[in-house]
Protein backbone atom coordinates (compact mmCIF):
# COMPACT_ATOMS: atom_id res chain seq x y z
CA UNK A 1 0.00 0.00 0.00
CA UNK A 2 3.06 2.26 0.85
CA UNK A 3 3.72 2.64 -2.96
CA UNK A 4 0.57 3.23 -3.85
CA UNK A 5 0.24 6.27 -1.56
CA UNK A 6 3.75 7.49 -2.20
CA UNK A 7 2.66 7.57 -6.02
CA UNK A 8 -0.27 9.79 -5.33
CA UNK A 9 2.04 11.96 -3.57
CA UNK A 10 4.28 12.58 -5.99
CA UNK A 11 3.74 15.80 -8.99
CA UNK A 12 2.97 14.43 -12.35
CA UNK A 13 3.01 16.24 -15.38
CA UNK A 14 -0.03 18.15 -15.06
CA UNK A 15 -0.09 19.13 -11.10
CA UNK A 16 3.33 20.13 -11.00
CA UNK A 17 3.59 23.62 -9.84
CA UNK A 18 7.03 24.09 -11.54
CA UNK A 19 8.24 27.47 -10.90
CA UNK A 20 5.54 28.59 -8.39
CA UNK A 21 5.68 25.82 -5.99
CA UNK A 22 6.64 28.18 -3.42
CA UNK A 23 3.99 30.05 -3.76
CA UNK A 24 1.51 27.43 -2.70
CA UNK A 25 3.06 28.20 0.72
CA UNK A 26 0.20 31.27 1.18
CA UNK A 27 -2.69 29.01 1.39
CA UNK A 28 -4.51 28.01 4.24
CA UNK A 29 -3.70 24.50 5.91
CA UNK A 30 -6.98 23.22 7.00
CA UNK A 31 -9.36 21.46 4.12
CA UNK A 32 -11.99 24.00 4.61
CA UNK A 33 -9.98 27.11 4.38
CA UNK A 34 -7.94 25.96 1.27
CA UNK A 35 -11.06 25.08 -0.93
CA UNK A 36 -12.69 28.10 0.20
CA UNK A 37 -9.17 29.62 -1.14
CA UNK A 38 -9.19 27.89 -4.56
CA UNK A 39 -13.11 28.91 -4.95
CA UNK A 40 -11.58 32.54 -4.95
CA UNK A 41 -8.61 31.88 -7.56
CA UNK A 42 -11.12 30.04 -10.33
CA UNK A 43 -14.49 30.82 -12.01
CA UNK A 44 -16.74 28.03 -13.60
CA UNK A 45 -16.83 29.09 -17.32
CA UNK A 46 -20.54 27.92 -17.39
CA UNK A 47 -21.85 29.15 -13.94
CA UNK A 48 -19.81 32.78 -14.89
CA UNK A 49 -23.63 34.39 -15.23
CA UNK A 50 -24.81 32.85 -11.46
CA UNK A 51 -21.60 35.27 -10.65
CA UNK A 52 -23.01 38.41 -12.61
CA UNK A 53 -20.16 37.66 -14.69
CA UNK A 54 -19.74 37.60 -18.71
CA UNK A 55 -16.83 35.90 -19.99
CA UNK A 56 -14.97 38.02 -22.42
CA UNK A 57 -14.29 36.46 -25.73
CA UNK A 58 -10.35 36.65 -25.67
CA UNK A 59 -10.35 34.92 -22.49
CA UNK A 60 -11.97 31.48 -23.25
CA UNK A 61 -9.23 30.08 -23.86
CA UNK A 62 -8.19 29.68 -20.24
CA UNK A 63 -10.30 26.52 -19.73
CA UNK A 64 -8.00 25.02 -22.45
CA UNK A 65 -4.85 24.99 -19.98
CA UNK A 66 -4.23 21.96 -18.65
CA UNK A 67 -0.88 21.77 -16.72
CA UNK A 68 -0.76 23.52 -12.97
CA UNK A 69 2.24 25.61 -13.59
CA UNK A 70 0.80 27.54 -16.69
CA UNK A 71 -2.80 27.62 -14.56
CA UNK A 72 -0.07 29.44 -11.80
CA UNK A 73 0.67 31.50 -14.13
CA UNK A 74 -2.27 32.75 -15.79
CA UNK A 75 -3.56 33.03 -12.28
CA UNK A 76 -0.58 35.63 -11.14
CA UNK A 77 -0.58 37.41 -14.48
CA UNK A 78 -4.07 38.56 -13.34
CA UNK A 79 -3.27 39.63 -10.22
CA UNK A 80 -0.15 38.88 -8.18
CA UNK A 81 -0.76 38.63 -4.94
CA UNK A 82 -0.99 35.42 -2.57
CA UNK A 83 -2.91 33.04 -3.53
CA UNK A 84 -4.50 33.36 -0.10
CA UNK A 85 -6.55 36.49 -1.45
CA UNK A 86 -9.53 36.37 -2.97
CA UNK A 87 -10.31 37.35 -6.55
CA UNK A 88 -13.41 39.33 -7.57
CA UNK A 89 -14.99 36.54 -9.65
CA UNK A 90 -14.39 38.72 -13.20
CA UNK A 91 -10.46 38.67 -12.05
CA UNK A 92 -10.62 34.93 -11.82
CA UNK A 93 -8.77 32.24 -13.77
CA UNK A 94 -11.47 30.94 -16.08
CA UNK A 95 -11.76 26.98 -15.49
CA UNK A 96 -14.54 24.18 -14.87
CA UNK A 97 -14.22 21.11 -12.57
CA UNK A 98 -11.29 19.63 -13.27
CA UNK A 99 -9.20 22.35 -13.09
CA UNK A 100 -10.60 23.14 -9.25
CA UNK A 101 -10.26 19.45 -8.71
CA UNK A 102 -5.95 19.60 -10.22
CA UNK A 103 -5.23 22.15 -8.31
CA UNK A 104 -6.00 20.96 -5.25
CA UNK A 105 -4.19 17.46 -5.82
CA UNK A 106 -1.66 19.65 -6.70
CA UNK A 107 -1.62 21.48 -3.48
CA UNK A 108 -2.31 18.03 -1.48
CA UNK A 109 0.56 16.32 -3.01
CA UNK A 110 3.26 19.30 -2.21
CA UNK A 111 2.05 19.04 1.52
CA UNK A 112 2.87 14.81 1.41
CA UNK A 113 -0.74 14.17 1.43
CA UNK A 114 -1.52 11.34 -0.86
CA UNK A 115 -4.50 12.94 -3.67
CA UNK A 116 -5.41 12.00 -7.12
CA UNK A 117 -8.33 13.53 -9.60
CA UNK A 118 -11.48 11.24 -10.53
CA UNK A 119 -13.26 11.60 -13.55
CA UNK A 120 -16.86 10.62 -13.43
CA UNK A 121 -20.87 11.95 -12.79
CA UNK A 122 -22.39 13.96 -10.24
CA UNK A 123 -26.11 13.37 -9.07
CA UNK A 124 -26.46 16.93 -7.88
CA UNK A 125 -26.68 19.21 -10.90
CA UNK A 126 -29.47 18.05 -12.20
CA UNK A 127 -32.46 16.29 -10.99
CA UNK A 128 -32.49 12.84 -12.68
CA UNK A 129 -29.19 13.16 -13.89
CA UNK A 130 -25.69 12.47 -14.04
CA UNK A 131 -23.65 15.13 -15.11
CA UNK A 132 -19.91 14.57 -16.44
CA UNK A 133 -17.58 16.36 -13.53
CA UNK A 134 -14.72 15.48 -11.67
CA UNK A 135 -13.64 15.69 -8.16
CA UNK A 136 -10.49 14.95 -6.19
CA UNK A 137 -9.40 12.39 -3.55
CA UNK A 138 -6.97 12.54 -0.68
CA UNK A 139 -5.78 9.75 1.23
CA UNK A 140 -6.70 10.10 5.17
CA UNK A 141 -4.87 8.32 7.32
CA UNK A 142 -7.11 8.91 10.60
CA UNK A 143 -10.02 7.17 8.68
CA UNK A 144 -7.87 4.43 6.44
CA UNK A 145 -9.43 5.66 3.17
CA UNK A 146 -9.82 7.95 0.10
CA UNK A 147 -12.14 11.20 1.17
CA UNK A 148 -13.98 12.65 -2.15
CA UNK A 149 -13.60 16.19 -2.23
CA UNK A 150 -15.80 18.97 -4.86
CA UNK A 151 -13.55 21.93 -4.42
CA UNK A 152 -16.02 23.63 -7.20
CA UNK A 153 -18.89 24.19 -5.05
CA UNK A 154 -18.78 27.03 -3.53
CA UNK A 155 -21.61 28.76 -1.30
CA UNK A 156 -23.52 30.66 -4.42
CA UNK A 157 -23.40 27.04 -6.23
CA UNK A 158 -24.70 25.36 -3.08
CA UNK A 159 -27.75 27.44 -3.22
CA UNK A 160 -28.04 26.93 -6.96
CA UNK A 161 -27.70 23.66 -7.29
CA UNK A 162 -29.35 22.69 -4.02
CA UNK A 163 -26.91 20.74 -2.27
CA UNK A 164 -27.39 18.99 0.80
CA UNK A 165 -24.14 16.78 1.80
CA UNK A 166 -20.61 17.34 2.76
CA UNK A 167 -18.96 18.74 -0.09
CA UNK A 168 -15.80 17.62 1.75
CA UNK A 169 -16.64 14.02 2.19
CA UNK A 170 -18.89 13.07 -1.17
CA UNK A 171 -20.89 10.24 -0.61
CA UNK A 172 -20.26 7.77 -3.48
CA UNK A 173 -23.45 7.45 -5.15
CA UNK A 174 -23.84 11.26 -5.29
CA UNK A 175 -20.37 11.64 -7.58
CA UNK A 176 -19.95 8.14 -9.44
CA UNK A 177 -16.70 7.65 -10.42
CA UNK A 178 -16.84 6.50 -14.36
CA UNK A 179 -15.97 2.72 -13.82
CA UNK A 180 -19.00 2.94 -11.55
CA UNK A 181 -21.28 5.03 -13.72
CA UNK A 182 -20.53 2.30 -17.06
CA UNK A 183 -20.93 -0.82 -14.53
CA UNK A 184 -24.55 0.47 -13.36
CA UNK A 185 -25.57 1.22 -16.59
CA UNK A 186 -24.16 -2.40 -18.00
CA UNK A 187 -26.15 -3.99 -15.28
CA UNK A 188 -29.16 -2.47 -16.15
CA UNK A 189 -29.29 -0.30 -13.17
CA UNK A 190 -29.16 3.05 -14.42
CA UNK A 191 -30.00 4.65 -18.33
CA UNK A 192 -27.11 5.11 -19.86
CA UNK A 193 -28.58 8.34 -21.85
CA UNK A 194 -28.94 10.14 -18.56
CA UNK A 195 -25.23 10.20 -18.04
CA UNK A 196 -23.10 13.32 -20.06
CA UNK A 197 -23.08 16.35 -20.41
CA UNK A 198 -25.19 19.02 -22.35
CA UNK A 199 -27.18 17.16 -25.17
CA UNK A 200 -24.18 14.03 -25.52
CA UNK A 201 -24.52 11.48 -23.63
CA UNK A 202 -25.08 7.37 -23.38
CA UNK A 203 -22.35 4.84 -23.06
CA UNK A 204 -19.67 6.05 -25.50
CA UNK A 205 -19.47 8.95 -23.38
CA UNK A 206 -18.98 7.30 -20.27
CA UNK A 207 -16.65 4.57 -21.87
CA UNK A 208 -14.62 8.23 -22.77
CA UNK A 209 -14.47 9.02 -19.14
CA UNK A 210 -13.45 5.69 -18.17
CA UNK A 211 -10.47 6.27 -20.31
CA UNK A 212 -9.82 10.29 -18.64
CA UNK A 213 -10.30 8.28 -14.83
CA UNK A 214 -7.66 5.19 -15.63
CA UNK A 215 -5.45 8.27 -16.91
CA UNK A 216 -6.45 10.38 -13.81
CA UNK A 217 -5.11 7.23 -11.67
CA UNK A 218 -2.06 7.20 -13.64
CA UNK A 219 -1.09 10.86 -12.96
CA UNK A 220 -2.10 11.88 -16.35
CA UNK A 221 -5.47 14.64 -15.67
CA UNK A 222 -6.77 15.31 -18.99
CA UNK A 223 -9.42 18.12 -20.20
CA UNK A 224 -12.76 16.42 -20.05
CA UNK A 225 -12.95 16.79 -23.90
CA UNK A 226 -9.89 15.49 -24.75
CA UNK A 227 -10.24 12.56 -26.75
CA UNK A 228 -7.63 9.42 -27.53
CA UNK A 229 -7.30 6.19 -27.89
CA UNK A 230 -9.89 3.77 -27.17
CA UNK A 231 -12.88 6.19 -26.38
CA UNK A 232 -15.68 6.02 -28.87
CA UNK A 233 -16.63 8.15 -31.41
CA UNK A 234 -19.88 10.18 -30.22
CA UNK A 235 -23.36 8.60 -30.50
CA UNK A 236 -21.81 5.42 -32.06
CA UNK A 237 -22.72 1.66 -30.28
CA UNK A 238 -20.18 -0.20 -28.62
CA UNK A 239 -18.68 -3.88 -30.32
CA UNK A 240 -18.96 -6.67 -28.17
CA UNK A 241 -14.65 -6.51 -27.64
CA UNK A 242 -15.13 -3.02 -26.50
CA UNK A 243 -17.83 -3.62 -24.11
CA UNK A 244 -15.33 -6.61 -22.45
CA UNK A 245 -12.69 -4.50 -23.07
CA UNK A 246 -14.66 -1.12 -20.59
CA UNK A 247 -16.34 -3.82 -18.23
CA UNK A 248 -12.87 -4.76 -17.48
CA UNK A 249 -11.29 -1.10 -16.93
CA UNK A 250 -14.63 -0.44 -15.14
CA UNK A 251 -13.97 -3.00 -12.50
CA UNK A 252 -10.40 -2.06 -12.02
CA UNK A 253 -10.83 1.60 -11.35
CA UNK A 254 -13.99 0.33 -8.75
CA UNK A 255 -11.37 -0.21 -6.43
CA UNK A 256 -8.11 1.02 -8.15
CA UNK A 257 -5.69 0.06 -4.96
CA UNK A 258 -6.76 -3.12 -5.04
CA UNK A 259 -6.15 -2.91 -8.89
CA UNK A 260 -3.43 -0.64 -9.18
CA UNK A 261 -0.19 -2.45 -10.78
CA UNK A 262 -2.29 -3.48 -13.08
CA UNK A 263 -3.84 -0.28 -13.48
CA UNK A 264 -0.57 1.38 -14.00
CA UNK A 265 0.91 -1.74 -16.26
CA UNK A 266 -2.16 -1.31 -18.49
CA UNK A 267 -1.54 2.63 -18.58
CA UNK A 268 1.87 2.09 -19.80
CA UNK A 269 1.07 -0.70 -22.37
CA UNK A 270 -2.28 -0.29 -24.24
CA UNK A 271 -2.08 2.79 -26.88
CA UNK A 272 -6.00 2.82 -25.82
CA UNK A 273 -4.91 4.09 -22.71
CA UNK A 274 -1.96 5.96 -22.51
CA UNK A 275 -2.05 9.46 -23.37
CA UNK A 276 -0.12 10.38 -26.72
CA UNK A 277 1.67 13.34 -27.42
CA UNK A 278 -1.15 15.11 -29.27
CA UNK A 279 -4.67 14.18 -28.37
CA UNK A 280 -7.83 15.86 -30.10
CA UNK A 281 -9.59 18.55 -28.79
CA UNK A 282 -13.02 18.02 -29.26
CA UNK A 283 -14.32 21.99 -28.36
CA UNK A 284 -11.91 23.15 -30.47
CA UNK A 285 -12.66 20.30 -33.15
CA UNK A 286 -8.44 20.26 -33.60
CA UNK A 287 -5.51 18.18 -32.30
CA UNK A 288 -3.61 19.65 -29.86
CA UNK A 289 0.09 19.29 -28.68
CA UNK A 290 0.18 17.93 -24.53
Amino acid sequence: EQTILDFYSQAGRMTSAGVYAGRLKDLPQDLPGLVNALQGLILHEHIAPAYGVQIPDERRSEVHIRANEARLQCIFARHDEPLSVAREPGERTIGDCRHFTVLLVAILRQRGIPARARCGFGAYFDAGKFIDHWVGEYWSAADSRWVMVDAQIDEVQRNLFKTDFDLLDVPRDRFLVAGDAWAKCRAGRADPSKFGVMDMGGLWFIAGNVVRDVAALNNMEMLPWDVWGAMGQPGTELSPDQLAYFDRLAAMTHDADASFAELRRLYETDPGLTVPGTVFNAVRNQPEEV
